[in-house]
């Protein structure tokens, strides 16, 4: 298995980073490589990938979500891949996002490009695009406010904006996902989004 550990800090409060980053229907965005996702029910996503060529359809579920603190993934099907984004506060407008993805390269150029720091690269140039991105804005697209624990959704949390849609950075094994954290949520929509809708089906975050 390969694992990738990047950074990137944003100029955006905490709640507006984690809230772009449920709008997982976004990812195709700012991330090279995935086409599109698609939400099949609370926590399962479908992903669409082409890197280098090789494209891939494979289903991911949510797996742990915690409002402001962290989103963790894991593949069902295809290849194994997961990991968890995490989100620290550096202050009321400032973010720090970490991410880990644990995957396992097939065929002889996937093998190769992680031996040689492909992968690290293309996450990295990924959150620097997700940091011009939400930057840009100044505030998410939507948001999903929900909890997830061990693949279930704990409630049925606050969706605003666009709603939630669905995922990226493909997701693990769930005995590669990454422990359960606890974090404060922050509830409270952004101050330059509209009332809030009634909670939709949602789609995660990784």
């Amino acid at each position: 298995m390969a694992t990738v550990n990047k950074s990137v800090e944003v100029d955006v409060p905490v709640s507006v980073a984690y809230n772009q980053w449920t709008q997982f229907e976004t990812f195709p965005q700012f991330m090279n490589g995935v086409e599109a996702v698609e939400q099949i029910d609370e926590t399962g996503l479908h992903f669409s990938t082409n890197v280098g060529g090789v494209k891939r359809e494979y289903n991911a579920q949510i797996v742990e979500q915690v409002p402001d603190s962290l989103i963790s993934w894991a593949s069902v099907d295809g290849p194994r891949n997961g990991g968890t984004v995490s989100f620290e506060p550096l202050g009321a407008d400032r973010t720090r996002v970490n991410v880990e993805i644990v995957w396992e390269p097939e065929g002889l150029a996937e093998k190769a490009g992680s031996a040689l720091g492909a992968d690290s690269l293309r996450v990295g140039a990924d959150l620097d695009k997700f940091k011009k991105f939400i930057e840009a804005q100044g505030h998410e697209t939507g948001a999903w406010r929900g909890t997830v624990s061990g693949g279930d959704v704990d409630d049925t949390g606050e969706t605003f904006g666009s709603g939630v849609t669905t995922a990226e950075f493909p997701p693990v094994d769930p005995d590669l996902s990454a422990p359960a954290a606890n974090a404060p949520g922050a509830n409270a929509p952004a101050a330059n989004e509209g009332p809030a809708e009634p909670p939709q089906p949602r789609a995660p975050g990784l």
